[in-house]
């Protein structure tokens, strides 16, 4: 199992979220070569699902518009595999415990591992309920981790991930937001407390000011609903120079 550990290792790294089959399947595989020419890191691919938690509109309609194209997740799979001969950047499925159920959760992990996905996040399915080891599996368990979260649950979750580890900077739903938490800092440590893992910060970080003041503190920074509010209003070019804009940001903070 290739690790994304090794992802934080160069420089702060930057996650973007896109959701598959937004507009079209076609549409997101140019997306991901564009995303990593622009500086993206790592591709979070958001599988779509009728009821997604804790995503605010912006996804919510994003999940919308790709379920009316009938995307599956055998579709995702074969688009992962016609990118893998076209780009070996990490990518990472977000997606409802209910469709990994759906699918079969032993034949998931296996495909996952087959065609390529280096990364799984399952908001929906808590640290105290995963029944296998991340290293029991062919491919990285990222779990998250909540303002909210008691140190217990903190460790928990740290142990239960692989590659990094999602900590959501805000409580609330996904979406644009004004200003970053001023408590950012203090999570953050909170968290490196129990695990050497990376730490890697989602929900609301929409401009290149605010994803350069994230990863101050953090590993990466993961950016989302910004870039699929600009998808969905069909501005391509728009999402692209938005991430081209967050890696200047954040590694001219870094120097």
């Amino acid at each position: 199992m290739p690790s994304l550990v090794k992802i934080f290792q160069k420089h702060k790294a930057l996650i973007a979220f896109i959701t598959v089959g937004d507009p079209t399947l076609a549409q997101t595989e140019k997306l991901v070569l564009a995303l990593e020419k622009a500086g993206a890191d790592v591709i979070e691919l958001g599988i779509p699902f009728s009821d997604p938690l804790a995503d605010g509109p912006v996804i919510q309609a994003a999940h919308l518009r790709a379920l009316k194209n009938n995307i599956s997740l055998s579709q995702v799979f074969k688009l992962v595999a016609k990118l893998r001969k076209k780009t070996q950047i990490p990518l990472c499925f977000m997606l409802s415990y209910n469709l990994v159920i759906q699918y079969g959760e032993e034949q998931f992990y296996i495909d996952c591992g087959k065609y390529g996905v280096d990364g799984v996040i399952v908001p929906d399915l808590p640290a105290e309920e995963t029944t296998v080891t991340s290293n029991q599996l062919p491919v990285n368990r990222i779990l998250l981790v909540a303002p909210t979260s008691s140190d217990e649950r903190i460790k928990l979750a740290a142990e239960n991930s692989a590659g990094f580890v999602y900590l959501i900077s805000t409580t609330g739903i996904t979406g644009k937001r004004s200003q970053l938490s001023v408590e950012l800092p203090g999570l953050v440590s909170c968290v490196k407390r129990f695990t050497s893992l990376p730490v890697a910060v989602g929900f609301g970080i929409s401009t290149p000011a605010q994803a350069a003041e994230a990863a101050k503190y953090a590993d990466g920074v993961i950016v989302g609903s910004a870039i699929v509010d600009l998808i969905g209003k069909k501005k391509y070019g728009a999402a692209v120079k938005l991430v081209a804009a967050m890696r200047k940001a954040i590694d001219k903070g870094a120097s």
